[in-house]
């Protein structure tokens, strides 16, 4: 019989069979492959488990930080001085709290935050935002508490930018153009009066409202833009009309100086003579 020994460590074959040998190597690597399979087993298990347990750390945005808040049961997502120049897109959508402050950011596009359904509080101040629009805010109106807009470079909003909004709104040191569409939008901020007071009137329409808070403006700024155009059409109305008289004055006048002169120039015409047969006709007829 063949005598193959074993030990528990490497393999020694002492009169190495064909069979006996490739049965007893067979054996070792797989108890070796097994034996390493199960801290590999593990290793797969934690890094599955914690894929799944945080799915958003891996989707961060470049040159931002994201932490998960126990208390608020999401994620609180800091770019704060990243000097970013449009707000990062892809951002996880179980965000809680978004700081975008101390950025270059120059507009906030429509549905930018859409999807972020957790969204409590956004941050978008020290900024360079211009203006916002219709939609700069949409699918965020019913989560979130807390817009700050403050120290941007706002001037002109849509009248219906806050409308749908619940949150508390911080609109302080921004260069506001007081005119229709913005006291439409503060109009409809009724639940945020002491951020519609703190609107200052960078420019305006009303040159003595300047450098005064917008809720100072008893003057309804739409009515008053109608009635700019109202009193446009009736100066252009006027305009025509004075140029149609004075044409017809003018065709008139006219018409009499060449009547005029026409009449004139037959009065300087010589009289013919009269002939001797019409004066005996008439003198017969007598």
């Amino acid at each position: 019989q063949p005598l193959c020994h074993v030990y528990k460590g490497p393999v020694v074959v002492l009169r190495p069979q064909a069979g006996c040998c490739w049965r007893l190597i067979s054996m070792t690597l797989l108890d070796l492959w097994l034996s390493r399979s199960i801290p590999m087993c593990l290793l797969l298990q934690s890094l599955v488990l914690m894929a799944l347990c945080f799915p958003s750390a891996s989707m961060c945005p470049k040159g931002c930080s994201c932490l998960r808040d126990p208390h608020l049961h999401g994620l609180n997502v800091t770019c704060s001085q990243s000097r970013l120049k449009e707000i990062p897109p892809n951002l996880p959508v179980d965000t809680v709290l978004l700081r975008l402050d101390h950025n270059q950011i120059g507009a906030v596009p429509d549905q930018a935050f859409r999807g972020l359904r957790l969204l409590r509080e956004l941050n978008l101040s020290y900024n360079a935002v211009e203006t916002l629009g219709e939609g700069s805010f949409s699918g965020i109106e019913g989560t979130l508490q807390v817009l700050d807009l403050s120290h941007n470079r706002i001037t002109s909003v849509h009248r219906d930018a806050f409308a749908r909004l619940k949150a508390r709104i911080i609109v302080d040191d921004n260069p506001w153009h007081c005119d229709c569409a913005l006291q439409q939008a503060i109009g409809g901020m009724a639940h945020n009066h002491e951020a519609a007071a703190r609107v200052l009137c960078r420019s305006s329409e009303l040159l003595d409202q300047e450098g005064r808070p917008f809720l100072a403006v008893d003057i309804d700024l739409c009515n008053l833009a109608k009635r700019t155009t109202d009193y446009a059409m009736l100066v252009t109305m006027f305009g025509w009309f004075a140029m149609v008289i004075s044409y017809v004055v003018y065709y008139v006048r006219q018409n009499q100086e060449d009547a005029r002169r026409h009449l004139e120039y037959l009065k300087s015409l010589p009289s013919k003579p009269k002939k001797p047969d019409d004066a005996d006709d008439i003198s017969t007829v007598v």
